[in-house]
């Protein structure tokens, strides 16, 4: 009898009219053609010696409110982040490359996800923005704003967080006489799927 009960609470379960699917009036990022790009900066004694440092990620998904309470979300997978630094050697970029995703630095495997949920946007002029957020990175959740403008069908913008803001020690070689600077500045391109 209780099998039975069972197997007749299951089978209205399934005739139950589907509620219809909350409508989004967002746009999806194309993720083919959307990028992060992320400067360091040297600093330190000997720092003529070293050079900055460009990595480059593509933004994974996301999706971009345009409308009503404009908003943005954004996911990057922080183990396809990429030194591009074109004045280094093959040899040295793979050093930054494994530096960067270890434990010193981004600790990737553990904290493969970059994600940024907007809190707030204020209207600069009719395609421009200062986004306001928050980034969770390396496991820490803390509030950025970032500078975004809209031009030729593409969101570009640029913006500064500390890296220990976010639990991460500033690399230091040769004693500290160089180093990279704890302001980072993110730089992004974002296009929407049709």
């Amino acid at each position: 009898m209780k099998q039975l009960v069972c197997t007749a609470f299951a089978v209205a379960i399934l005739w139950l009219p589907q509620l219809p699917a909350v409508p989004s009036d967002g746009r999806e990022i194309d993720g083919l053609h959307s990028t992060i790009t992320v400067r360091v900066f040297k600093s330190g004694f000997l720092s003529a010696f070293a050079h900055d440092h460009e990595i480059q990620a593509p933004i994974q998904s996301g999706q971009v409110k345009e409308s009503g309470n404009l908003s943005v979300e954004l996911r990057i997978d922080a183990r396809k982040l990429r030194v591009l630094d074109p004045d280094a050697s093959d040899s040295t970029r793979a050093q930054i490359q494994k530096t960067m995703e270890g434990r010193q630095v981004l600790d990737a495997e553990r904290y493969y996800e970059i994600h940024f949920r907007s809190t707030g946007v204020e209207p600069k002029s009719a395609e421009h923005w200062l986004v306001t957020g928050n980034l969770d990175l390396h496991g820490q959740t803390h509030p950025v704003t970032v500078d975004v403008t809209f031009r030729d069908g593409i969101y570009k913008g640029s913006g500064t967080l500390k890296q220990t803001a976010f639990g991460i020690t500033p690399v230091t070689i040769a004693g500290g006489t160089v180093k990279v600077k704890d302001d980072v500045k993110l730089e992004f391109e974002i296009a929407l799927a049709n």
